[in-house]
């Protein structure tokens, strides 16, 4: 069922019935005016919620089925992204792995694709640097910060990547991978995956997509995603179909992954999510058959 103005995030309705005006650092409105629509408004108070309201939500959610975060299911939920990511299985392999592919954000690295330019690479070495200050890479953080938001490797050449590969041999690094993967992807989007009434599919359908299309706002990232589909159909929670939900975000998103190029492949969605889903296999129970980039992969 479409839904007309009001959009759930959270659980919580959020309702925003004005336009916002955006503010200049100094705190007063910008010179042309700029409006924020009030979906993006929508959109930031979800993931705000998504990364400050833990407690909360916690407590919504207290007796769901642990889902996506059953050891066992958050195993499986990683060989299924290094399926796409780095096409393979063992998900481990990739901490040293490091290489710009060309989609204008930097080079793109670890586990589950940090980039320089899209603020999660410079984030993860500051924080790591916070815990250990002479690690390898802390001397290329000024240089992280002037490329982030840009594929610039300004600064980062030519030593970066071997540092890279280098500090990925340290287990507290590798720690440090898992702990930011952990924090911004996927406890996010499985505790909305859990607010939106989603089993174990949908928890992975939202961490793949969040890893993906990145938590931002913006109308082609994972919140942006969640809204246009929220917009279209009700979340189980809410009282819908959670196949014709996820359905509906399936196809919101791959509509998003052609727009940021039309011959781009997904088969992530097409021959791996969507054949679960339609297979009825809503607990993401294994045996597990899927094909990526034509490749076939099978989980015993």
């Amino acid at each position: 069922m479409r839904r007309a103005g009001v959009l759930l995030f959270a659980a919580v309705p959020v309702v925003v019935t004005a336009a916002v005006y955006a503010a200049t650092p100094d705190g007063s409105g910008d010179s042309g005016g700029t409006r924020l629509s009030a979906a993006r408004q929508a959109r930031q108070e979800a993931k705000t919620r998504a990364e400050s309201e833990r407690a909360e939500d916690a407590e919504v959610i207290a007796d769901a089925p642990a889902g996506l975060e059953a050891p066992a299911k958050k195993e499986l939920a990683q060989r299924l992204v290094a399926s796409a990511e780095n096409s393979t299985l063992d998900w481990r392999s990739a901490y040293g792995y490091i290489e710009d592919i060309g989609d204008g954000q930097g080079y793109t690295a670890g586990i589950i694709g940090f980039c320089t330019g899209t603020h999660d690479l410079r984030t993860l070495v500051e924080r790591y640097t916070d815990a250990h200050p002479h690690n390898g890479l802390a001397r290329y953080l000024p240089a992280l910060r002037k490329v982030d938001g840009t594929p610039s490797h300004q600064g980062l050449e030519p030593g970066f990547v071997t540092a890279w590969k280098r500090e990925a041999k340290v287990p507290a690094f590798r720690d440090a991978q898992q702990k930011e993967r952990d924090r911004v992807y996927f406890e996010p989007a499985v505790r909305l995956a859990k607010l939106d009434g989603l089993g174990t599919l949908g928890q992975f359908v939202y961490f793949d997509a969040m890893v993906f299309h990145g938590p931002g706002t913006g109308p082609n990232s994972f919140y942006g995603l969640r809204e246009r589909a929220l917009a279209e159909a009700d979340s189980p929670s809410e009282g819908g179909s959670e196949k014709n939900y996820l359905d509906i975000f399936l196809d919101v998103r791959r509509k998003a992954m052609k727009a940021r190029k039309a011959t781009i492949d997904t088969s992530r969605i097409d021959t791996a999510q969507r054949e679960f889903l339609y297979d009825g296999n809503l607990d993401l129970r294994t045996p597990l058959r899927w094909k990526v980039y034509g490749e076939t992969y099978r989980v015993p």
